[in-house]
Order: C-alpha cells, then structure tokens, then sequence
C-alpha cells in the first residue's frame, strides 16, 4: 500500500527537489555509486526494515518508514552528512543504504547500513561503507565514528570487522545488548576512488 506521502511533486517541487539533490556529494567505487536518495528510493527502504530483514532493527510500519527515511535524508541539510543510496554502476540497481548518522538515541555518529537480500554476499556493503568511511574522515574531518550493531546480528558484526573496526565495548539495553565498534582513519588510506 501506498500513501499520499508518497506520491511524486508537482514539477516545480520535482525541480527544487533536484536541486537539492544534486548538492548531495555522489560517491563512486569501482561497482558503486553512492547517491542522493530519491522519492522511489523509498519503497525498497520501506520494505527492508518492515520486512523479518529488520529484525537487528527497529520493525517499521510503512508511516515510521518514512519518518526515519526523510530524517535520514535530511539531516545532510543540518549537519553535512546523511544517507546514500547505494546502486551498480552496470545498471542503476538500487542495493541497499549506507549512512552517516547521528540520531537522537546515539551517543556519537554512525556508520550504518542496510541492503536488500539481491546486494547481499557480493562485497556491495563492504564496497560503500568502506567509501563512506573515507568520506567522514577525508570530508568531515571526522576523528572517530561508530557502528552499532545488535548482539547476535553476526553479518554486520563481521562487515564492521571487516571495514577495520574494533569491538570497543557493549551496551546493555532494555531490548537486548548494542555492540560499539569503533572505526579510526586509516593512515594509509589513500583517498576517495571519485568524486562525481
């Protein structure tokens, strides 16, 4: 089911909205774009973290979806920083999400990400995150940054690992344990593959 929240702008807002979006910094790997998310976007967002697929999340209705999705988005015009939608180069195929967070729950910023099972187990997730690491450290000037990941949610927990994080710590909470992993710039990093 869709909403009415949902549905395209008029073509001035279309053309503001855009605009907008081209201000967002595109980030391009060797398989990868990392763009500005998009209205039709929204609809594979929905249906990961309201499907079994969120079950380390928050499950969402479609409404909630959206709030978290547009605070995402957002939040690149308040702080510089927000969420990507990640496609294939070869044809546009929308995989997954990759963000650099800071909601009102966290303690510091976040590196996040959800894929779709289609981008999954293909190195797509390693792929971005590891770009949008180097965005934070080489563009924000971040010195540190965290992944929270869910106790038991060993994929993400190994792709943390994997981008060179440090379990540090683990947070005790209501519904169940938050483990801290701490990513630090690399020194030997060379830079971003592009900037488009």
């Amino acid at each position: 089911m869709t909403f009415r929240f949902e549905a395209a702008p008029n073509a001035q807002g279309a053309e503001l909205a855009a605009r907008v979006a081209n201000a967002i910094p595109q980030l391009e790997t060797d398989r990868l774009i990392l763009r500005a998310p998009r209205l039709s976007d929204f609809d594979t967002y929905a249906r990961i973290v309201a499907s079994p697929r969120a079950r380390y999340l928050t499950l969402m209705s479609r409404e909630d979806a959206w709030y978290d999705f547009a605070q995402m988005v957002a939040i690149w015009a308040l702080r510089g920083h927000g969420l990507w939608s990640v496609t294939l180069k070869t044809d546009g195929a929308l995989l997954g999400f990759v963000v650099l967070g800071f909601e009102p729950e966290d303690p510091e910023p976040e590196l996040g990400f959800i894929f779709t099972e289609e981008g999954e187990g293909h190195g797509f997730a390693h792929e971005a995150a590891s770009a949008a690491l180097r965005f934070a450290f080489q563009r924000l000037n971040w010195e540190t940054l965290a992944s929270f990941v869910a106790k038991g949610n060993d994929r993400s927990q190994r792709l943390a690992e994997r981008l060179g994080a440090t379990l540090e710590r683990e947070i005790i909470e209501q519904d169940g344990v938050t483990l801290v992993n701490r990513h630090l710039p690399n020194p030997c990093d060379g830079g971003m593959e592009a900037y488009a």
